[in-house]
């Protein structure tokens, strides 16, 4: 057959000749459709997001004074932000609170997930159900009821102490308090993170535990040499997760605050002194200048953390 031949080959009814060298011609028709799937998202997300964010970021290069009002300073709040005590106190506070409660959390999360993956336990719909139902109590109810759990007279655990002869801990004392916190936070967010880990899981190809039977390998080795890698990027997303929410500690200890003000100041996490900065100082530039740092802070651990676990994987 010649070109010319070709190029006057009958096309099928309903379809022109334009519409067929497009690739179908629904390139650009379908764009804009996309585009006006997308709108709305991006309209909300620019109006409730970007710009308080623009603001509040402008917002933090004033500073509020008795002569002059609002005036420009740059960046002196972020350079007092920077050398501030009481943030850098909070920060070091939450710093150790990631490193108590996030591994004890994530080994729970995990043998929770192993556990329901494995087949062998009884009831698993209702034991996932179980241990996913905390993460659906608000944080603010958890921390009243384990507040009340915790109180040093009419608390449960310190009526049992009281009948079995023995001193009650003193959940809310500044020993202790970091650590009541964290045992909060880890029974909200345990079924959170097992959920995660658990889908994780049910993507595995099960030719990989076929083969491993084949070869001899038990429950626990499975789990040992074919689980618990193929877990690591949602480990690592778990992680991550963790990190920003610690950093962001907030609604557990301004809860816990009334039951324990002299261990719990104003400070005791970056978000509460913010927050206290704003709406009990009156400091609106100065709080936002230190919500930027935080989030500076969240986002260079972030970057860290990820940055060590590439390297380890290659390595």
């Amino acid at each position: 057959m010649s070109a010319d031949t070709a190029s006057e080959a009958p096309v099928a009814p309903g379809i022109s000749r334009t519409a067929k060298g497009r690739k179908g011609g629904k390139g650009p028709r379908y764009a804009k459709t996309g585009y006006l799937f997308v709108a709305p998202f991006m309209i909300a997300f620019t109006a409730m997001f970007l710009v308080p964010l623009a603001y509040a970021a402008w917002f933090s290069l004033f500073r509020e004074q008795m002569i002059g009002g609002n005036v420009f300073v740059g960046i002196d709040n972020y350079t007092r932000a920077f050398t501030d005590p009481q943030l850098i106190a909070g920060l070091g506070r939450v710093a150790l609170f990631f490193l108590i409660q996030v591994p004890v959390m994530m080994i729970l999360a995990l043998f929770f997930a192993l556990a329901l993956d494995s087949a062998l336990l009884r009831l698993s719909r209702t034991v996932r159900l179980a241990i996913f139902m905390p993460y659906a109590v608000p944080s603010v109810v958890a921390a009243l009821m384990w507040g009340f759990l915790y109180g040093p007279d009419f608390g449960p655990l310190a009526q049992l102490a009281d009948k079995i002869g023995a001193a009650a801990p003193d959940f809310l004392g500044a020993d202790l308090m970091l650590g009541s916190i964290a045992n909060i936070v880890t029974w909200e967010f345990t079924g959170y993170n097992m959920i995660l880990l658990y889908a994780a899981l049910r993507a595995v190809p099960t030719e990989l535990y076929e083969a491993a039977s084949v070869d001899g390998a038990g429950p626990w080795r499975t789990a040992w040499s074919i689980k618990i890698p193929l877990l690591r990027p949602a480990i690592v997303l778990c992680m991550v997760f963790s990190v920003i929410g610690s950093f962001q500690l907030f609604n557990e200890p301004s809860i816990m605050r009334t039951l324990a003000p002299n261990v719990i100041v104003a400070d005791y996490t970056p978000n509460l002194y913010a927050y206290n900065l704003a709406f009990v100082g009156q400091e609106y530039n100065y709080a936002a200048a230190v919500s930027f740092v935080l989030g500076f802070v969240i986002m260079a651990g972030s970057y860290l953390f990820m940055l060590a676990t590439n390297r380890r994987s290659r390595s």
